[in-house]
C-alpha cells in the first residue's frame, strides 16, 4: 500500500518536532507573530468573513484572524499536528473558532467554501505544492483571497542560522545540502517558484513583496533554549551529547551579541505572499 502524499510531515509534526514546538508555544508564538500580522495585513480580513488558517499550529493566529473577522465571521485552523491542535483547543473559547486535524493538500474542502486562506509558514511543507494549492484554491469563492508568510533564503535569516554557524565548530559537518526545493522551511525561498506554483493551480495576481524584521522569543536564556531544541541543531546535539556544554557556550555567545532592552531579536526576512482567485 503506498503511503499518504505527505506521510513523512505527519509523522514528523506527531512525533518528537511537535511535541516540542506545544512544549515551546509560548516563545515560538512571540517569536513569530510579528511576522504572522504582515501576512494578515496582506489578506486584509473583513467582518462576517469566513477563513482558513493553514497550518495554524497551537492556534495563535486562528485566534487573531477570529478577532479581525467578528462579528459574525468564522476561522479554521487546519493542522496536520496533533500535538499542536491539543494546545489550540486548550485555549480560552472564541467565538467562530474550530480547529480540525487533516493535510491541506488532499482534505476534501468544501467546493468555495472559504472567503479567504491565510499561513503563518505553514505552506512549504507539501510533497506537491501545485497539487497543494489548487486543493485550497477549490476551497476559496470566486474572488476569494490567500495571503501567507515564508522564508527568504537561509543566508538572509540569522533568526534561522546564526545558532547553528555558532555550534559548527564543536559538531561533525552537517550532511550535504538537501533538494532546496524539497518540503522544508526553506522550500519557498525562489518568488518566482512560488509565483509559478500557484499559477499552476489557478491564482492569479500574485504578489511577493519581502519583509525585513528583528524578531525573537525573550530573554538571552529562552531564546539558547529555543535553539538547542527548535530545528536541526537539536537533532544533532542529541546525536552528539558530549558536546552539549560546548555548544550551549557558543550559542549563549553569539545570541548575546543581539541581546538588548527587548530580549535578544535577530534579523529574519521573509517572503509577504498575496494572490486572489479569479472571480
Amino acid at each position: 500500500m503506498s503511503e499518504a502524499p505527505n506521510a513523512a510531515q505527519v509523522a514528523y509534526w506527531n512525533d518528537a518536532a511537535g511535541q516540542t514546538w506545544a512544549e515551546m508555544q509560548e516563545a515560538l508564538d512571540r517569536q513569530l507573530a510579528p511576522l504572522g500580522r504582515a501576512a494578515m495585513a496582506a489578506l486584509g480580513p473583513k467582518p462576517g468573513e469566513r477563513l482558513l488558517d493553514i497550518g495554524c499550529g497551537a492556534g495563535q493566529t486562528t485566534l487573531e484572524l477570529a478577532a479581525a473577522v467578528a462579528p459574525g465571521g468564522e476561522v479554521v485552523g487546519f493542522d496536520i499536528s496533533r500535538p499542536l491542535l491539543e494546545v489550540a483547543r486548550a485555549r480560552p473559547a472564541a467565538a467562530g473558532v474550530s480547529f480540525l486535524e487533516g493535510d491541506a493538500q488532499t482534505h476534501p474542502f468544501e467546493p468555495a467554501s472559504f472567503d479567504g486562506a491565510f499561513s503563518r509558514f505553514g505552506v512549504m511543507f507539501f510533497a506537491d505544492p501545485p497539487a497543494a494549492f489548487a486543493n485550497i484554491r477549490r476551497a476559496l469563492k470566486p474572488g476569494g483571497r490567500l495571503a501567507f508568510v515564508c522564508w527568504r533564503p537561509p543566508a538572509e535569516n540569522p533568526i534561522m542560522t546564526a545558532p547553528m554557524a555558532a555550534a559548527a565548530q564543536h559538531l561533525p559537518a552537517p550532511a550535504p545540502p538537501a533538494d532546496p526545493h524539497a518540503p522544508g522551511p526553506f522550500a519557498f525561498a525562489d518568488p518566482e517558484r512560488v509565483r509559478g506554483i500557484l499559477a499552476a493551480a489557478g491564482f492569479e495576481a500574485v504578489t511577493i513583496s519581502p519583509h525585513d524584521e528583528a524578531v525573537g522569543g525573550g530573554d538571552l536564556r529562552t531564546a539558547v533554549g529555543l535553539s538547542l531544541r527548535i530545528g536541526p541543531l537539536g537533532m544533532m546535539l542529541r546525536e552528539n551529547p558530549d558536546k552539549r556544554d560546548a555548544v550551549v557556550a557558543a550559542v549563549r555567545e553569539a545570541l548575546t551579541a543581539y541581546d538588548g532592552p527587548e530580549g535578544v531579536k535577530l534579523p529574519s526576512a521573509t517572503w509577504i505572499v498575496s494572490a486572489t482567485v479569479p472571480g
